[in-house]
């Protein structure tokens, strides 16, 4: 059969969206089953402000976890990256970014069919690098890495081109009762929400095959 189509809604300051990703490529090597991804904006904190939060500080506040059960959390998620190839650089001074800008420069790398590398290379700037993604600047260093056209990507933040692009985007999919992330549609059949792990992912991909 042709490729299996798998749409995932993520946020880049989402830590379990890239270890959802990993995962499933791990499904993907594990059973020979060809995906073609596409990436859907959302945001976790569409409210939050242009200087950011606190990262841990963010998290007690949201979720209502102590100090201790946050950097508990976070040292698994460390562990977990580790295993699949992720190198997460929590620390003290790791913060919480505003993601509008980026998503606005996802659409646009999108539409240059650069989309895969330009979340990659944000999800690498923000969880490794520790960099500020809702800085332009910060955001242009990134568009440059890949390839793509610096002074065209400061325009398209600059004007806002793609901003109601993003909006509607972003409806559609909460529209349609995803409230959280990763959430991945295979097929455009199949919702799964959450990172499953590699098997589980196996086992969805070996069936949509059985069922072809």
């Amino acid at each position: 059969m042709s490729s299996i189509r798998v749409d995932i809604v993520s946020d880049v300051v989402c830590p379990w969206c890239i270890v959802g990703l990993r995962q499933l490529q791990k499904a993907v090597d594990t059973t020979g089953i060809d995906i073609d991804v596409h990436w859907h904006p959302f945001e976790l904190n569409p409210q939050m402000p242009d200087a950011g939060q606190n990262l841990q500080e963010h998290i007690c506040e949201k979720y209502g976890t102590t100090i201790q059960q946050s950097n508990e959390n976070r040292q698994r998620l460390t562990t977990i990256g580790a295993d699949l190839g992720i190198s997460f650089q929590f620390g003290e001074q790791s913060r919480m970014a505003n993601t509008f800008k980026a998503h606005q420069l996802l659409h646009w790398a999108n539409l240059q069919g650069q989309e895969h590398a330009m979340k990659m290379a944000l999800f690498s700037a923000y969880f490794t690098e520790q960099l500020d993604i809702n800085d332009s600047e910060v955001l242009l260093t990134v568009v440059e890495s890949i390839g793509l056209d610096k002074e065209e990507a400061k325009a398209v933040l600059d004007d806002g081109r793609h901003q109601a692009d993003v909006r509607e985007e972003q409806q559609s999919w909460t529209s349609r009762g995803v409230t959280g992330v990763p959430a991945m549609v295979f097929n455009e059949k199949y919702l799964v929400t959450g990172a499953q792990g590699a098997e589980s992912y196996s086992q969805i991909l070996t069936k949509i095959v059985s069922e072809s």
